[in-house]
C-alpha cells in the first residue's frame, strides 16, 4: 500500500466519524427569575425529556419519589424494577438509562451542591449520606408506609413553597431539603437486580466495542470516547471488556495502534513523525514512547530490524 492510498484512507476515516456523547442536562438556575438551585418537579414533567433521550447525564443531583407503576430504571449500571415508594438517587454526572416511554409517575427533587454547601461550609458535607456517596453498592432505596407519606408529603411542602411564592425562601427550602436528605437516611437500603447487563446486552456492548475500535482507533484513542458511544461508563466498559476478552478496553485500544504503527513501520516510507501524525498521537515522542513501551525497541530501530536480510 502506498502513501497516497495511506493519505486517502485516513482523509476518508477523518471525515466519516463524529463524537457522539451521552446527552448532558444542566440546571435551569433561573426557572423562577431569580437564581434558584433547587427545585420539585412531577415526574411527568421531565419525561419529554427522558423520550427524547432515554440514555443522558445531570450535572446535578437528583432523588426520584415513585407514587405509581412498575418499570426497569438503570443508574451507572445499577439496574432495579422500581415502584411506589422507592426512592432513586442520583449523583450529578451519572448515567441515566429510562424506558424510551416511561409510564413511571412520581415527585423529582433536584439540587445543585452549592445550595447547601454556602450554608453547610463543608465540602464533604453530601458525601456524609451513604447513598449519595459515589462508591455506593446501590442508588436505590424504599420507604415504608409511614416514612413515605412523610416524605411525600415535605415533598409537596417544598414544591408549594417553589410554586406559589414569588420570593422564594431559601432559608426554608435549605432547612426541607436537610430533612429530605435525613429522611432517605433511614430509608432501606435495597440492591439492585445484581445483574444490571444481561448476557446479550454485554454482547451487544462487547460487539459494539470492538466494532467501533476497529472503525475509529487511529482516530480516537480514549477509554471514555467509545463509552459514551456505547452510553455505559468507562469503569463498566473495562469491567465487561476485561470478562469477555481478558484485557482491558484501553489495553485492547493500544494493541491495535501498535499492530497498526507496525504495518505502517514495515511497509511504508512514511517517517516516525508522519506516522505520529496518522494516528492522531500528540507528538511524535509521544509516539516512541508508545512504540517503545510495546516494541521494547523505538520505532526506527524496529524498522530497520524489519528490512536488514535475514542471516
Amino acid at each position: 500500500m502506498n502513501r497516497d492510498i495511506l493519505h486517502f484512507r485516513y482523509l476518508c476515516i477523518r471525515n466519516r466519524f463524529i463524537m457522539k456523547q451521552i446527552p448532558l442536562y444542566k440546571f435551569h438556575k433561573r426557572k423562577y427569575g431569580t437564581e434558584l438551585l433547587i427545585d420539585v418537579l412531577d415526574l411527568d414533567y421531565i419525561k419529554t425529556g427522558i423520550r427524547r433521550n432515554p440514555v443522558h447525564r445531570e450535572t446535578f443531583y437528583c432523588i426520584i419519589l415513585i407514587t405509581d407503576g412498575r418499570e426497569e430504571v438503570t443508574v451507572n449500571e445499577h439496574t432495579r424494577f422500581v415502584q411506589a415508594k422507592d426512592v432513586i438517587c442520583s449523583r450529578p454526572g451519572e448515567i441515566w438509562h429510562w424506558q424510551p416511554d416511561p409510564k413511571l409517575e412520581g415527585l423529582v427533587l433536584i439540587f445543585e451542591e452549592p445550595f447547601l454547601l454556602s450554608f453547610f461550609n463543608d465540602p464533604h458535607f453530601l458525601d456524609r449520606f451513604a447513598y449519595l456517596q459515589a462508591n455506593r453498592t446501590s442508588p436505590f432505596l424504599h420507604f415504608g408506609e409511614s416514612l413515605n407519606e412523610r416524605f411525600r408529603s415535605l415533598l409537596m411542602q417544598m414544591k408549594t413553597e417553589i410554586d406559589d411564592y414569588t420570593d422564594k425562601d431559601q432559608h426554608i427550602l435549605r432547612a426541607m431539603l436537610y430533612e429530605a436528605l435525613v429522611l432517605l437516611n433511614r430509608a432501606e437500603k435495597v440492591e439492585d437486580s445484581g445483574q444490571p447487563m444481561n448476557d446479550i446486552s454485554t454482547s451487544r456492548y462487547i460487539n459494539g466495542f470492538i466494532h467501533s475500535v476497529e472503525a475509529e482507533y487511529m482516530m480516537r484513542h480514549e477509554v471514555e470516547y467509545y463509552a459514551d458511544k456505547l452510553c455505559i461508563t468507562p469503569n463498566y466498559l473495562n469491567k465487561i471488556v476485561r470478562q469477555s476478552l481478558g484485557t482491558t478496553a484501553k489495553a485492547y485500544i493500544h494493541q491495535k495502534l501498535f499492530a497498526e504503527a507496525k504495518r505502517l513501520l514495515s511497509y511504508t516510507i512514511l517517517s516516525v513523525t508522519e506516522i505520529a501524525e496518522w494516528l492522531h498521537f500528540d507528538s511524535a515522542s509521544h509516539f516512541v514512547r508508545f512504540f517503545r513501551k510495546h516494541a521494547d525497541m523505538p520505532p526506527l530501530q524496529y524498522r530497520q530490524s524489519i528490512n536488514s536480510p535475514q542471516k
